[in-house]
This record gives structure tokens, sequence and C-alpha cells, in this order.
């Protein structure tokens, strides 16, 4: 007992922790050893009694500390069985973020379930198409009509909403010319002009020709809708602009009624106002294009106007503010546009160049087509008002 020292609790006999010194003890020596076969004896009565006694010191008389239990020694390996590096506590915690790897997955995933297979070429595409936006590398025409933007955005985000929403069903497509100008002349009704964007889409998508409306003045007064009709194809509605694009072998788009059109009471549906002066009739006998007559039934019934505020509509500068059986009660929600049946029937092209152009100044020649045109409009109106089931079917 000698060479016994006393260990702090803790220190499992390691020296260098604690207050052990760095020598290490006698039975941390005989430890490292390894164990020794003991030779069996008979144990006397007192140290049977002492074995029996639980130990209260160990290793020097006097002391607290409780006896340490002899650590077992480390397993040998099997021989053929693959030894195991040790495992670190910063191994064993989960990385920060989320690998390259996953990510890639992710979105190529994402990308296939938005685009299909064949999202590689389509996601090509749609980059080269901000490549070109953003370097300027677009065509737009005289009139600000930007032909890819209307094609890959406008057409793309109207067109659930004719075939869709409204279910328009489209008549008399054969009486557009595939090429060269001409005058398309419809019905306005609707209380917002969603009628010009339908024909629009409907045009396009049965014959592939973009048609270029003509606009009121207000359209281009107000600042983000006057950026959207120009891009759009739209422009102001005067006789040289008119005149300008038929003789470019465009497909001009007009309304005659104008505003008294669409913002006219419900009772009053599908009864035509006054075409104006005939403009448009004389912008077709100086081109010497045809007159294309369209009657479109199913708009007046997707914002019923059935009150308007016309003292606040002056105050603000506006032609009418419409009252509807939703709106203003729902606020935005009245906003949205009862999905009623279309009906879309282009009627048989009126020829300009039986007439020379000097006739456009004849005004009772003027007056005389320009009701050609409105009767032929009013009356296939009530043939399709006949024809039609009911009002969304």
């Amino acid at each position: 007992m000698g060479d016994a020292e006393i260990i702090p609790i803790g220190t499992r006999g390691r020296p260098g922790r604690g207050q052990g010194s760095g020598k290490p003890s006698s039975a941390s020596r005989s430890l490292a050893a390894g164990p020794r076969k003991a030779t069996p004896r008979k144990a006397s009565p007192p140290e049977r009694e002492m074995s029996e006694t639980p130990a209260e010191v160990v290793e020097g008389a006097g002391t607290d500390a409780a006896p340490e239990p002899t650590p077992e020694p480390t397993p040998e390996p099997t021989p053929g069985e693959p030894t195991r590096a040790p495992a670190y506590a910063e191994e064993r915690l989960p990385q920060g973020g989320i690998p390259v790897g996953d990510w890639l997955a992710a979105f190529q995933h994402a990308a296939r379930e938005v685009f299909g297979d064949q999202w590689e070429p389509q996601l090509a595409r749609f980059l080269a198409f901000l490549r070109r936006r953003v370097s300027g590398d677009y065509v737009v025409d005289e009139y600000g009509f930007d032909q890819e933007i209307t094609e890959k955005f406008f057409m793309t985000a109207l067109r659930p909403i004719a075939q869709k929403w409204f279910r328009i069903d489209v008549r008399g497509i054969d009486n557009i010319p595939t090429e060269g100008g001409a005058l398309v002349v419809s019905n306005h009704s609707g209380t917002v002009p969603v009628d010009g964007l339908m024909t629009m889409v409907s045009i396009h998508d049965q014959t592939g020709r973009f048609l270029r409306p003509l606009g009121a003045d207000l359209v281009f007064k107000m600042p983000v809708v006057s950026t959207l009709a120009r891009k759009g194809g739209t422009t102001l509605a005067c006789n040289e602009d008119a005149e300008r694009m038929l003789r470019g072998g465009e497909l001009v788009g007009v309304w005659p009624e104008g505003f008294k059109g669409i913002g006219k009471p419900y009772s009053e549906r599908y009864k035509l106002q006054r075409f104006g002066r005939g403009g448009f009739v004389s912008a077709a006998l100086r081109t010497q294009v045809p007159i294309i007559p369209l009657s479109v039934v199913g708009a007046e019934e997707i914002y019923p106007l059935v009150a308007n505020l016309p003292s606040l509509a002056r105050v603000l500068g506006l032609p009418y503010i419409p009252v509807t059986p939703l709106f203003p009660w729902l606020g935005p929600l009245g906003l949205v546009p009862l999905p009623s049946k279309w009906l879309l029937e282009f009627g048989e092209p009126i020829r300009t160049d039986e007439f020379d152009a000097a006739s456009a100044e004849d005004p009772m020649l003027v007056f005389n087509v320009t009701d050609e045109v409105r009767e032929t409009i009013q009356s296939t109106l009530y043939s399709l008002l006949m024809q039609r089931q009911s009002v969304f079917r």
C-alpha cells in the first residue's frame, strides 16, 4: 500500500485530469500490464468477512472517494472481420443546407411536370425569348404592334377564356380573306369591351391572322392600358391610320357603336345604337377593301348593366360608371364576367370595289352602305338569339 495514491472522483485513474499527478498509480500500471491469472486459494475467515463488507476507502485510508469499477478489456477483433473506424460526433450530426444535386433533381422534376418530357427544348426557347426581349432583338411596326408578345402572351392568356369560359362558337369564318386588307365591323356590348378581345383571339385561332382594332381616345389616355393596347395591335380610331393599315393589307376591326354600345342598359340588349357618321365606310371605299359584318351574341350577359352613375362618371372623366348585380357590391369578385355562351357569325363580305375611290366623298352613298352593314348585323343578331338555347348553355 506504499505506492497507493488518492484518485479524485471522475478521473478513472487517468493521469493529467482533475487533481491527479502525471505519474500513473500502481493500479493503473497493473491494468496496463493485462489481467494476471489468479492462483486459487482458500480465503481465511477474516478475508471473507472483508470481501463481504462494502469498501468505502480505495487505496488509501481516510478518503471519501468511491471505488471505480475495473474497466473490461477491449475485445480483440475476430480475424477476417472488417475493422470499423471510430465514429466522431461531428460525423453523426446532420449536414447544413441542401446538396446541389438535390436542387438539380428537384428542378428537373418540376420542369418535367410543367413542360412535359420535352422540357429542355422548351426551356431553351423560353430563355432565348427572354434574351431577345432584354437585348431588344425584336420587331415592332410603325403602330407599336409587337407580334411576338401578342402571339406568345396575349393570345395564350385569352385563349382559355374564349374556349373554356365563354365557349365561343365561330361561324362563317370562311368569309374572312386569307390575305389582303379587309374591314371587320361588329356590334359592341358587355359594359367592358371584352368582345373585342374575344374577336381577336377567335380570328387568330381560326385563320392565323391578327385583327388590328381601332380604339377610342380613352384607351390611349390610360397609362398601362395604352401600352398593352399598342403592343396588341390597337391603333387610334381615325381615318388616316385605318386607311394606311388597310392599304398595307391588314385586317382591321371597328366597333361603330363605341361607348354607346357597351354602356347601354341591359333592357336594351342586342339593339344596335347609331353607327356614327360612317367614317369606317369612307375608309373602306377609299382603299377598295371588303366590309365583313360580324354579329356577337353572348357579350350582353357578362356584365348586365342595371344602373349608371353619370355624375361620378363626369367627375372621373369616364363615359359611365356601371352598376351590375354583382358590382360594386361584391368588390373585386364583381369584376368576374358571367360565363355566358357566345356565338360569333361573320357575314358575307360587302364589296366596295364596285365603286371608285371618289365615291367616298358622296355622303348619300356612305349613308346607304353604313345602313346596309348595320341592318345585316341587326338581323343576324335576332337570328342567333332564336338559335341559342339559353344564356349560359
